[in-house]
């Protein structure tokens, strides 16, 4: 069965209780400040303490930085994480998010990508935030996450550009299409950081689905209020109704494309590198053939709907055509789950694509292979080799 984490979100959510939350789950804290170590960042501490409010224990999570006041763009941030030895899949996930965060920052000020510089979200201690979460979900077997409804808080923070409502401009913007609510307690309940961590982890955000529930966390928020816990709730489990969802994932996505007979041809390659870097799910070229039978490329970049213009501008700007398709469509994708198996060479994460509760997939992550290849000095074609054999081993057994 895949295991399934429910987020109750009733007194909002950070970056620090998501990490408290993970902790009090079961994710070692060593392991974990172990793991954050891959990432080529210093002068910052994860301190931890167990606590207890309106008797209930929780564990809060404070990540300490040295840089504060070290403003960061995307890019550096990306790079920052894309050099990790994480899996493909946590600096996927960790890139998503702080994607969400500067696509959320540049519309909000009406600027680009490029020119967005992290206050609040860009210090270390959110990346440490958001990087450690997508490790410690796979670390827990998570193959999905629904939430509640997410509260916010009421009143007014102070920030880099001054006092804003809440929620800020930027939670407000990152949980578009999500189901918010004041919640319990005035102040900032919902940050940027915890928001773009939960949007980009939750499938679906509903009520508590008839559910059973193996593991309960509660990772705490810093501030204090009496008759409130302020913690964030996570509970591990299956879902009762998982035999009546359908056996794939569907998502409503578009694709922007183009077709060009007039560019340079080493500007294609810069230009899959923008598309990629701008949050693209996949984008490629192929060869056509064109009127006046001139040969030409054809673009394509499968996009979510809220980057659609964003994209449609970038190709308007990176390349020589004077128009730009969209066409919306359908994604259907195997549920997919994240899972360590030993090999003779050392220990691989496997991506599961789950058709139902059924594994109808199992794949080694390449970059995990690559890196005990380099290790041990064997081929590459050999490790990779043990891990598909491991894989069929212990997702496939023959009977």
């Amino acid at each position: 069965m895949m295991t399934t984490a429910y987020f109750d979100c009733y007194n909002g959510i950070s970056g620090d209780m998501t990490l408290g939350a993970l902790v009090d789950l079961g994710v070692r804290i060593e392991a974990l400040r172990a793991a954050l170590a891959a990432l080529p960042i210093t002068s910052y501490k994860i301190e931890t303490e167990r606590v207890k409010r309106c008797g209930i224990g929780a564990t809060l999570v404070r990540v300490i930085a040295g840089e504060h006041h070290a403003h960061r763009g995307f890019s550096e941030i990306r790079d920052i994480i894309a050099n990790s030895a994480f899996s493909d899949a946590v600096k996927h996930q960790a890139i998503k998010a702080f994607h969400k965060l500067a696509t959320a920052e540049a519309e909000i000020h009406e600027t680009s990508m490029e020119k967005v510089r992290f206050h609040e979200v860009g210090a270390i201690d959110a990346i440490v935030d958001i990087t450690g979460a997508m490790w410690g979900l796979e670390q827990l077997g998570v193959g999905r996450v629904i939430a509640s409804s997410v509260c916010v808080g009421s009143g007014t923070v102070n920030t880099a550009h001054g006092i804003m409502p809440i929620p800020a401009p930027a939670t407000a913007k990152l949980l578009e299409g999500t189901p918010i609510s004041a919640g319990p307690m005035d102040g900032e309940l919902t940050t940027p950081t915890g928001a773009a961590i939960l949007t980009t982890i939750t499938s679906e955000f509903k009520p508590l689905p008839e559910f059973m529930i193996s593991r309960t966390g509660y990772g705490a928020g810093s501030r204090e209020r009496k008759g409130h816990t302020n913690y964030l709730r996570v509970m591990l489990g299956e879902e009762k109704d998982a035999e009546t969802r359908a056996p794939v994932e569907k998502r409503e996505l578009a694709i922007v494309q183009t077709e060009i007979d007039d560019m340079p041809g080493q500007l294609f390659g810069h230009l899959l590198e923008m598309l990629l870097a701008e949050g693209c799910l996949d984008a490629h070229i192929r060869p056509i053939q064109m009127k006046k039978n001139r040969p030409g490329v054809s673009i394509q970049a499968l996009v979510e709907p809220g980057h659609i213009n964003r994209i449609v501008e970038l190709m308007l700007r990176e390349t020589a055509t004077f128009g730009v398709k969209v066409l919306h469509c359908d994604r259907y994708c195997l549920r997919r789950a994240f899972q360590k198996i030993q090999t003779p060479y050392g220990e691989v994460s496997v991506k599961l694509g789950y058709w139902g509760d059924d594994v109808l997939k199992a794949m080694p992550e390449y970059e995990d292979c690559r890196h005990l290849a380099h290790e041990k000095r064997v081929p590459l074609i050999e490790v990779l080799n043990a891990a598909r054999t491991a894989a069929d081993l212990c997702f496939h057994p023959k009977s």
